[in-house]
């Protein structure tokens, strides 16, 4: 649903318009893929689809170009680059309103969590520590670009300046919340893991009689 209203929604209408595009930013960018990830869609196809179809997903997501696109800092390259793309080269002003760069927002975003998080099988999960690592450096990229846009904003556009710092405190303070909800999603997995270590050893010195 937040995908749906992100891209079907005309924020690029709204007063102030910059702002606008900030609210579709923060749902296709930011809490949808959140959302979404968080559904585990791929092991979800994984349980309902038929044997044929699982077998076809299961080589995709095995596949060396999979393990490169959901390796960590390559995930974070893709989302926050292709952001530092959108706001700081030349490109024309009506970019920020197209469907096309929700929809890119929408995968850069979702490859970013699918990384970060882990949830779905992926030939190699990488550990806590570099993903949590990750994640931090894509927040302190995201603020970078916030905190620049109150400054100034996309190189040949005309937004005004109360437009553009209000845009830029959303897209700061509702990156931040986005981000720690990543966060504590990331704690309670390593929780568990450390948890779960914990019991097997446990049962392990207890097999010993220790």
């Amino acid at each position: 649903m937040t995908t749906v209203l992100a891209v079907t929604v005309p924020w690029h209408v709204l007063r102030p318009a910059f702002t606008g595009h900030t609210v579709a930013h923060l749902g296709a960018g930011m809490a949808a893929p959140l959302l979404g990830v968080l559904a585990r869609p791929v092991t979800l196809a994984l349980r309902v689809a038929s044997a044929a179809v699982r077998r076809r997903l299961v080589r995709v997501v095995q596949s060396r170009t999979a393990a490169v696109l959901v390796f960590p800092p390559v995930a974070a390259l893709v989302d926050v680059g292709g952001l530092g793309v959108l706001y700081r080269a030349p490109l024309p002003a009506d970019v920020h309103h197209s469907t096309w760069v929700l929809v890119h927002l929408f995968a850069a975003g979702t490859l970013f969590t699918y990384a970060v998080l882990g949830l779905d099988p992926v030939r190699h999960r990488a550990g806590f520590s570099l993903r949590a690592g990750t994640l931090l450096a894509g927040a302190a990229g995201h603020a970078v670009l916030a905190r620049g846009l109150w400054a100034a904003g996309p190189p040949g556009s005309a937004y005004a300046a109360g437009d553009l710092r209000l845009a830029s405190q959303l897209m700061y303070y509702g990156g931040d919340v986005v981000e720690v909800l990543l966060a504590a999603v990331l704690a309670h997995q390593w929780y568990r893991a450390e948890g779960r270590a914990l019991a097997r050893e446990r049962r392990d010195l207890a097999r010993h009689g220790v």
